[in-house]
């Protein structure tokens, strides 16, 4: 009997310090939440039964803003709300620059033809790029001919916005756009510091190759991290994946991640990685993409939480960050 009260003591004493050393609350003195705006302000579609490649301009839900994502004003509009960062989509184009813009060809949106990248950026640069969009099945299009020559270059966003965070997402899994991003970003003298990468594993895994403290990510290299540290997180490593990374965890699994949130997000942060906090992640959902945090997840959110929230409705979010501290 002796001998069994040894092995509860001992196994309780385990656990009480893996407890202790993943305690949150144990950790001292949290850093500031930032708000990362998906695309500066946006309009809202009925993504329901699409995948992330079909096209939507049909879609959109009857506009409430005046503004189109990736576009200079909506990024300074997301900025002006309380974003902290914001992600934008690129391409390169047939003439050796990066255009910002989300689809992979322009038919849908635009009043041109063609395969974004196969483009130079003077023909990018002259399309209206609400022409196509709709709320109403094309009895009307309000943004057609407000948006003429509004698709800005790569460089162009990061002039108009200096000392500010983005992350750059790659459309594709062309494993050379890796080195015609860092090159162009170079060409450019851009801040390497304020910039993330997330896109398809071939041209991530070379970025991560090419400059390893470059935060860079893919859904799978994601993927690996968070498995692993599940695995691996209650001894305080933070696995090799999960370094010079950024690191989305849904919403409805948080909780799982050891040292949830602050020290989980402090472990990340020392390894040049930041947590991001993402939607419910809906296993049979029929919506495309990554899920954004709401304005009930927000508020469920501990008051001194100090990683990213991913949001799309920076006119919602925002001011319900303002409200908590978060932003000013």
């Amino acid at each position: 009997m002796r001998r069994w009260h040894k092995i509860v003591a001992a196994v309780s004493g385990l656990l009480a310090i893996v407890y202790v050393g993943n305690a949150s609350w144990a950790f001292g003195t949290p850093g500031t939440p930032v708000i990362v705006s998906h695309l500066g302000l946006e309009q809202r579609f009925d993504e329901r039964g699409i995948s992330l490649y079909d096209c939507k301009n049909d879609r959109m839900l009857p506009p409430t803003h005046g503004y189109l994502d990736n576009t200079i004003p909506s990024v300074a509009k997301a900025f002006e709300l309380g974003a902290g960062s914001v992600n934008i989509d690129i391409h390169p184009t047939s003439d050796g620059e990066f255009v910002v813009f989300h689809d992979w060809t322009v038919d849908c949106r635009t009043n041109g033809h063609g395969v974004t990248r196969d483009l130079p950026l003077a023909t990018l640069k002259s399309f209206d790029i609400g022409y196509r969009l709709t709320a109403d099945g094309g009895q009307t299009y309000p943004f057609r001919g407000k948006f003429v020559g509004a698709m800005p270059s790569l460089d162009e966003v990061l002039r108009a916005f200096p000392g500010r965070a983005f992350t750059l997402v790659i459309k594709s899994k062309d494993i050379h756009e890796a080195d015609l991003l860092l090159a162009y970003l170079r060409r450019h003298h851009a801040d390497f510091a304020r910039i993330s990468v997330f896109g398809g594993d071939p041209p991530v895994q070379r970025l991560r190759q090419l400059m390893p403290h470059l935060r860079a990510s893919s859904e799978q290299s994601v993927k690996g991290c968070l498995t692993r540290y599940l695995a691996l997180g209650w001894t305080g490593i933070v696995p090799e994946n999960c370094r010079n990374a950024i690191v989305p965890v849904p919403f409805n699994y948080r909780k799982l991640a050891w040292g949830w949130p602050n020290l989980f997000a402090e472990r990340l942060r020392a390894v040049n990685s930041q947590l991001l906090l993402v939607g419910i992640y809906e296993r049979h959902s029929d919506k495309p993409g990554m899920n954004m945090v709401n304005s009930d997840e927000l508020a469920a959110l501990p008051q001194d939480y100090s990683g990213a929230v991913f949001a799309d409705r920076m006119e919602i979010i925002g001011p319900a960050a303002r409200s908590r501290g978060w932003v000013r």
